[in-house]
C-alpha cells in the first residue's frame, strides 16, 4: 500500500514522502491517527502543489536552522541532576530537559521532537545529543549532566 506521510514518523520517512507499507499498519494505525492518507492519483496532484508551496517557505527557513546548529553546535550545556553518591543520577535525562536547557543557556527555541538521544542518559558525565532541525540541516548538542 502506498501512502503519503502527513508528518515526519521515525524509522519510515519524512512529511510529505510516498512510501509502501503494509495494509495493516497503513490502515489501522497511520490512516486512522492522521498520520498518512493514500496515495491515489486526486491526493498526488494535491501533494503536488503542497510540496511546491512548503519547499518555498522551508527554503526561507533553512539559514535561521542552519544558524540555531550553529549556535547549539559550539557550546557544551550543563544539566543539574540529583543523584546519589554512585554518580547514578535519579531518574534520567530526557529530550525534554535538554531543550529547556538550550533555551534557558543559550535563548533558542529547539521542538522537542527533533532532539534525539542516542543512548540513556542515568549517570553523571559528558553526552552528546542530536538535534533534526531540517532535512539537510543537523547539530550536535553536547551536554554534561551535574550532581544538584
Amino acid at each position: 500500500m502506498d501512502i503519503i506521510l502527513l508528518k515526519d514518523v521515525d524509522k519510515l520517512g519524512y512529511k510529505y514522502d510516498i512510501v509502501n507499507v503494509k495494509n495493516g499498519f497503513g490502515r489501522n494505525y497511520l490512516i486512522p491517527q492522521k498520520l498518512a492518507i493514500i496515495a491515489n492519483d486526486d491526493n498526488r496532484s494535491k501533494l503536488e502543489k503542497i510540496i511546491a508551496k512548503h519547499e518555498a517557505e522551508m527554503a526561507k527557513r533553512v539559514d535561521e536552522f542552519k544558524a540555531i546548529a550553529e549556535t547549539i553546535s559550539g557550546k557544551v550545556l550543563t544539566i543539574a541532576a540529583k543523584a546519589g553518591t554512585s554518580g547514578k543520577i535519579f531518574g534520567s535525562v530526557t529530550n525534554i530537559q535538554i531543550v529547556q536547557a538550550i533555551k534557558e543557556q543559550m535563548g533558542v527555541d529547539v521542538e522537542r521532537r527533533a532532539v534525539t538521544l542516542p543512548e540513556e542518559v542515568k549517570n553523571l558525565g559528558s553526552y552528546v545529543a542530536i538535534a533534526n532541525l531540517h532535512k539537510e540541516v543537523q547539530a550536535n548538542i553536547n551536554f554534561e549532566v551535574v550532581a544538584d
